[in-house]
């Protein structure tokens, strides 16, 4: 665990913040003291440890800031960061740590849908708002009770997407080849009726995960003879079905989820393995100012999109609570919307939504990964997906939709 915390040094830009804010409070909560604390519950380590570092500092990008400017709601905001291993069980430790000892308001981060599920009723049973980038669909349609917010594209729109690209691109015969996690059965039945409904084959196959060869499982698929596979698992197993594909001698074309074949897979494997595969992914609001305040903050050129919705996450956390006067996780829950859809001001940081808000205006956040509207069970409504080909151990972009 490590616990991320700013010197509280005010600015006169900050007095001015802090001030207005704390203006605008009850008198209940302008007596409260002590640190705000939010927690980030991102993968450090497992198969998620690829993306979770630069999640985490892209959140704690925007704490340092608010900090540095004045505070929130007059008060420090404390930023304690935990590993989920990408584990269920090393989540629901952390999280409940989180909870119980830090008493967190808020918690972002949850990547890898089994996560999610696992740490998301101890957030609504203890009234902490959880901001997630799981996609699996069952996970809004928990009874959450509103303290569940998802910026990562459920994967009914995320599988939709994909399989009209396979459509597009000419498949005549579709399968989907993946371990048993929360999407799998949904997956393989939003690609079926797509399938279906193109007049071509479609045939899946639910692997045990964490084998050292997937080669009978392969064999069994390609009976099928379909042109076009999906891998349905993360970059540990896909590394070895790709290996295994290649070996059986399959000429088609293959697809995966970014995070199943990313830079990891790509360096452990040779060319001629993974040479022509796609990949998709919910893509980040390039050249938005809130994107350029990632990639300032990360000092990269591409952001990932999972560290473009942990930006927004803790923007959105820190304006939801100003404009509610409340740093709770119930108040958080109560004014996310008001935040970030809506007639308000467009603005793409906290600090220039802060000044808005200590203004008495309003405000509409729109982020690094798009703008930040919210269906009724907490589903961000639209985003835009980007399509890329592996060529010579590097994916290239191919289109954008």
């Amino acid at each position: 665990m490590t616990t991320w915390k700013t010197v509280f040094q005010p600015t006169r830009r900050g007095v001015v913040l802090g001030g207005a804010a704390l203006l605008a409070t009850p008198a209940l909560l302008r007596a409260q003291s002590g640190p705000i604390k939010f927690g980030t519950l991102t993968p450090l380590t497992g198969v998620g440890g690829t993306y979770g570092p630069s999640m985490r500092d892209a959140a704690a990008s925007v704490f340092t800031a608010v900090n540095e400017a004045g505070g929130l709601l007059g008060r420090e905001i404390d930023l304690v960061t935990e590993d989920t291993q990408t584990n269920p069980e090393a989540a629901v430790r952390a999280v409940r740590k989180l909870i119980d000892v830090d008493n967190v308001s808020a918690v972002i981060g949850t990547w890898a849908s089994s996560v999610t599920t696992a740490c998301a009723p101890l957030c609504w049973e203890n009234g902490v708002m959880l901001f997630t980038v799981s996609g699996a669909d069952s996970i809004t349609q928990l009874p959450h009770m509103g303290f569940i917010a998802r910026t990562q594209p459920n994967s009914i729109l995320q599988i939709q997407v994909a399989a009209d690209f396979m459509i597009r691109e000419g498949a005549s015969g579709m399968a989907w080849i993946g371990p048993q996690t929360p999407f799998a059965q949904s997956s393989i039945d939003i690609l079926a009726e797509k399938a279906g409904g193109a007049g071509i084959g479609m045939e899946s196959l639910i692997y045990e995960a964490d084998k050292s060869t997937y080669r009978s499982e392969v064999d069994t698929i390609l009976r099928s003879n379909p042109d076009f596979i999906m891998l349905g698992g993360y970059a540990a197993d896909s590394t070895v079905v790709l290996r295994d594909i290649w070996q059986a001698g399959y000429e088609g074309k293959i697809i995966g989820p970014a995070y199943a074949v990313n830079a990891t897979v790509l360096g452990a494997l040779p060319e001629d393995v993974t040479e022509g595969v796609f990949t998709w992914e919910g893509a980040p609001a390039l050249g938005s100012a809130a994107y350029s305040n990632v990639q300032a903050a990360l000092g990269v050129e591409d952001v990932d999109p999972y560290s473009a919705q942990t930006y927004d996450h803790a923007n959105l956390a820190v304006l939801a609570a100003a404009s509610a006067g409340d740093a709770s996780g119930a108040a958080i829950k109560d004014a996310l919307r008001t935040i970030s859809q809506g007639d308000g001001d467009t603005v793409s940081d906290a600090l220039t939504g802060l000044e808005a808000l200590g203004g008495g205006g309003a405000v509409n956040y729109s982020g690094a990964s798009g703008p930040c509207d919210f269906d009724a069970i907490g589903d961000i409504t639209g985003t835009q997906f980007l399509f890329k080909q592996i060529a010579g151990g590097a994916a290239g972009d191919y289109e954008r939709v």
